[in-house]
């Protein structure tokens, strides 16, 4: 029979195999996200985003968010967004678009659980004037579903809402607020999706 401190020690290595490799798939999707960004994506200072309802024009924090930044125009560029819509919508808080799941009516119910493929680090640095500042009217924002598992989906602010600083500023809204405003007075259903679809049709790179 095995004994009590013989299966302890197997548990426990267990345990730290788990722990490795999860820490290593981590690490593995960091490197891939890194490894498909160009400086030429971080030359881009904003963007405009194309929708049914008008133009959202915002600028790029690439000092405090480069990463986050690259990754959005890298995506952009390839016209990942094209054709996705504000899945998400609620009224003085925010509005949420990005994921490529949103471009099928037919799958409805899985729109805000879609991506790129990868996931990568945040970039928060709580103790900035940034975050100080926090989530204010008109602030791009990484969505994620937990610490480092940001993707493709972002959320911009309709109204200031006192969010913790665990999603990751990379921007701001400089033109086209009032187009939120309309997108967040939207008739939503029960979910939050808007009743009729709000599209982003393109993302232009400035």
């Amino acid at each position: 029979m095995i004994k009590t401190s013989q299966m302890v020690v197997v548990l426990v290595l267990v345990t730290v195999g788990i722990v490795l490799y999860f820490m290593n798939d981590a690490n593995n999707n960091q490197g891939k996200i890194t490894k498909n960004i160009t400086e030429k994506n971080l030359e881009y200072s904003g963007a405009i985003l194309v929708t049914n309802l008008g133009d959202i024009e915002v600028e790029f924090f690439s000092q405090d968010a480069p990463l986050t930044v690259a990754n959005f125009a890298k995506l952009a560029e390839g016209g990942f967004y094209n054709e996705t819509k504000f899945h998400r919508v609620i009224k003085d808080f925010m509005i949420q678009g990005g994921d490529p799941l949103s471009k099928n009516d037919a799958i409805s119910e899985q729109w805000g659980t879609g991506g790129p493929g990868y996931k990568f680090n945040d970039e928060i640095d709580a103790n900035s004037d940034l975050y100080k500042t926090g989530y204010q009217r008109g602030v791009l924002a990484m969505a994620n579903s937990g610490s480092n598992t940001n993707g493709s989906q972002f959320f911009i602010m309709h109204q200031d809402y006192p969010l913790p600083p665990q999603y990751t500023i990379f921007g701001r809204v400089i033109f086209g607020q009032e187009i939120i405003d309309t997108i967040a007075a939207t008739p939503t259903d029960p979910n939050d999706r808007p009743i009729s679809p709000i599209t982003i049709q393109k993302v232009i790179l400035k």
